[in-house]
This record gives structure tokens, C-alpha cells and sequence, in this order.
């Protein structure tokens, strides 16, 4: 079954100005040529990679949404993401808006079964790393429980003469004068009738 791609979307990231995107794009061009796709160019110069924002990734994010290329296309990892975090998060955002992936250096093309084996070991790591972090947090708030700390928001304490100045309206419009929510509303007024 043959390949039918062919729009890509080409992303190159240099760190400083005095730096030059023409050996990636070199290679990035050479590869989609091989292949017989037409690329949109998109290119950072002088941005750091440790940016959350770059305005040639965020275009990227924004064309890939409306879906203007098939596949993205980088020279290496490093290029694109911040860190291990960003970048599999950030694939795992194109993978899901049906965008596939490319990344010369690693040999990583997730148009082929090969590649597409590569990304679900990148997902498992990533889905990993977040099971950690929520074993983490769940001993961090088991271990502030048995010191008899108090989880979650801190409540609001509501005099009387506040609630009474409510009372009688509806729960609706005394949570608009309150200014909770309805919920946060009705409780109060329950509370305290």
C-alpha cells in the first residue's frame, strides 16, 4: 500500500542569530524531494528551544490543527522540543490531529510501521513518566493527611448578615450578589437555614 502524503510541514530551529537553518534545511528539503511532497518552511532563528513560545512552532501547532500538512518533519528531536516532556507531548498533539512524524538524525518516520513502533515506545515513556508523577502527588497528599493537614481549597467563611442579605432571592441571582457559584450558593444558604 502506497504512501499518500504528500504535504509536509518542515520545522528548523536554531538558537542564536549568528547561526544559519541551512544545513537542516538542506536535508530537509532533500528528503521531502525524495519523496515527492511540497513543504511549508517553518523557521525559528535566535530562539531558544527552552521557550514555550516560538512563533514558527506555534504557526506549526496552529497549521497542523487546521490541518494544512499531513506530516511534520524535522532535522533532530532536539530541534523541536524543550525537553523529553515537550517534545512527546507536543507529538502526541499532532498524532492526534492525524499528523505524522518525521526526524532524520534518529531514523524516526511514523509513516511506516517501523516509525509508528517508535512513537508508541516515545507514548509508553511519556504515560510512564505521568503514572509516576501521579504516584508522586498521591503520597505527597497521603503524607500531609496523616499529619492531619487539610487538603484542598481553603473554605470561605460567610457571616450571617452576609447570607441574610441573599436570603429570599433566588439561588441563582444570590450567587451573582455573592459572587460563588450556585452550588457555592445553595450550600451556604442550606447550611446556615
Amino acid at each position: 500500500m502506497a504512501i499518500t502524503h504528500q504535504r509536509a510541514g518542515v520545522y528548523a530551529r536554531v538558537s542564536t542569530i549568528d547561526q544559519q537553518t541551512e544545513n537542516q534545511l538542506l536535508e530537509l528539503r532533500r528528503y521531502v524531494q525524495a519523496r515527492g511532497w511540497t513543504a511549508t518552511e517553518y523557521i525559528d532563528k535566535g530562539v531558544s528551544g527552552a521557550k514555550d513560545s516560538r512563533p514558527a512552532l506555534d504557526r506549526l501547532v496552529i497549521d497542523a490543527r487546521r490541518r494544512t500538512f499531513d506530516t511534520l518533519i524535522v532535522w533532530r528531536l532536539d530541534r523541536l522540543g524543550r525537553n523529553l516532556k515537550h517534545l512527546i507531548t507536543l507529538l502526541e498533539e499532532v498524532h492526534a490531529m492525524g499528523v505524522a512524524f518525521v526526524s532524520l538524525h534518529e531514523g524516526i518516520d511514523a509513516t511506516t510501521p517501523a516509525g509508528k513502533l517508535q512513537m508508541h515506545i516515545l507514548g509508553a515513556i511519556a504515560e510512564f513518566e505521568r503514572a509516576r508523577i501521579a504516584e508522586r502527588v498521591k503520597a505527597g497528599l497521603a503524607r500531609a493527611k496523616a499529619k492531619g493537614r487539610r487538603l484542598g481549597r481553603p473554605r470561605l467563611a460567610v457571616g450571617e448578615s452576609v447570607l441574610a442579605s441573599v436570603r429570599g432571592l433566588s439561588v441563582r441571582r444570590a450567587a451573582g450578589k455573592l459572587g460563588v457559584s450556585a452550588a457555592t450558593a445553595h450550600r451556604w444558604l442550606r447550611m446556615r437555614a
